[in-house]
This record gives C-alpha cells, sequence and structure tokens, in this order.
C-alpha cells in the first residue's frame, strides 16, 4: 500500500489506504471508530448480522500494527459499538486485543457518544480528549471553522463522491482543509455520511481535500466548497 502526506501544523503526517494516519515523528498511529461488537450489539435488539465483525477489525488493526510499527496508539473514539460491547468480547478476540495492545509503550482510549465509559480490563488510559505536541485528538470535532491547526478526529464516517470516466466512485475517505483531519471509520460494519452532509459541511465551509481509501493507495481531489449542501440520506453508524 502507498500512504499520502499530509502537512498539518507543521508536522507531517501519513494517510494509510486501510483508513488511519500515522505520525512518524512520534511513531503514534491514530485509529477511530472500530465499532468492535456491533454485530452483536444489533443481535441483542434482534437484527441478526454475521458475527464476524470484530474478528474481522482486529485483523486489519493487527496488519496496521506490524506494517508500521507504532509505539503509540490513539483510538478515537467508538471503539466498541456501546459501553457493553468490551464485556461481549470473545474470549479469544479479547486475547488478541490484549497481545496487540501489550506490546505498545503507550495506548490511548478517546472515549465517544458509543463508548463513553473506559474499556475493562484493556491496556490503556481513557481520556475525554489527548494532547500532544500541537495536535489534539477528540472523537467529534470542535465546531466552528476558526479552530487551531492540529485537531485529528472521527465521529462522522466520512465518505465522498469522485467523478471517473465511467461515472462516479463513492467511498470512505479522510477530509481535511489544513488545519482539521476527520479520519474514517475503521469498522468493517460501519456506514458512511457524505461530505457535503451539513454536519460535516460545517466543519469545512470553504471545502477541503478528501482523500478517497482504495485498495492499494489514496485518491485525492478538493471537494470544493461545501457550504450550503444538501442533506443525504445517512448509513446507520
Amino acid at each position: 500500500m502507498t500512504a499520502a502526506p499530509l502537512h498539518i501544523a507543521g508536522q507531517r503526517l501519513m494517510l494509510d489506504p486501510a483508513g488511519f494516519a500515522i505520525w512518524p515523528a512520534e511513531k503514534l498511529l491514530v485509529v477511530s471508530d472500530l465499532h468492535l461488537e456491533k454485530g452483536s450489539s444489533f443481535a441483542a435488539r434482534g437484527s441478526f448480522v454475521p458475527p464476524y465483525d470484530t474478528r474481522e477489525t482486529l485483523e486489519r488493526l493487527a496488519l496496521a500494527l506490524r506494517r508500521w510499527r507504532p509505539e503509540r496508539l490513539v483510538l478515537l473514539g467508538d471503539s466498541f459499538h456501546d459501553r457493553h460491547g468490551c464485556a461481549r468480547l470473545h474470549p479469544s478476540d479479547c486475547a488478541a486485543l490484549q497481545r496487540m495492545l501489550g506490546t505498545l509503550a503507550e495506548v490511548v482510549w478517546v472515549l465517544g457518544n458509543h463508548d463513553p465509559e473506559p474499556p475493562v480490563g484493556l491496556p490503556g488510559i481513557a481520556v475525554e480528549e489527548f494532547r500532544r505536541g500541537p495536535f489534539v485528538f477528540r472523537h467529534i470535532a470542535a465546531p466552528g471553522r476558526n479552530v487551531p491547526p492540529g485537531e485529528l478526529s472521527g465521529h462522522y464516517h466520512p465518505k465522498a463522491t469522485m467523478p471517473v470516466r465511467s461515472g462516479a466512485v463513492t467511498r470512505p475517505c479522510f477530509l481535511t482543509d489544513g488545519r482539521r483531519l476527520l479520519l474514517p471509520a475503521f469498522g468493517a460494519y460501519t456506514g458512511g455520511l457524505e461530505v457535503r452532509d451539513p454536519a460535516i459541511a460545517t466543519l469545512f465551509p470553504r471545502g477541503g481535500r478528501a482523500f478517497l481509501l482504495g485498495p492499494e493507495r489514496l485518491y485525492s481531489f478538493p471537494t470544493g466548497p461545501l457550504r450550503g449542501a444538501v442533506r443525504e440520506p445517512e448509513l446507520e453508524a
């Protein structure tokens, strides 16, 4: 896979096509919205889906850690689909997650709206937001457009549509305006929200640059102004 460089707040980040970012200078990997145990949450409500989302998401996370070998991991919230998700982990998945996290010098769980309580029995610290160097790591982006450079967040599961010769391609994406970076959802069973939806557009009224996730690389294009965008149907998050 070929990662794309992005400069924010005087620092170089690398955006990986798998849907996470790396801060090489700090050997830090940041990922958002794993939504572990979403399948079991749906099953408890009578909506049965294949119960393999956690296993697939953890396998993808393990691959990311092997490829980049970070020393620090920051999870930007909604790591579990609900406050009881950690307790529902299958013992083998819990053991795999314990092994993964145990190799890291630092693990930070930023709390999200789906998982407002710290995961029990897993390595790391849980915080409302995390600051390191010029960066602030949040689950939900701060409102308004006059934020200091260096905000990284998730929550919205951004996706964008890029015109191609055969029509258009819609994919999950990173979105940035050079001051803040919105990360895509990493989980296997996560939907997406169009970047032109007002919830995202109000954060990027002058537009920005989208990086669509591809199998081996990212596909970048300017979005143009997003102000006044029309709400589109939202997939269940």
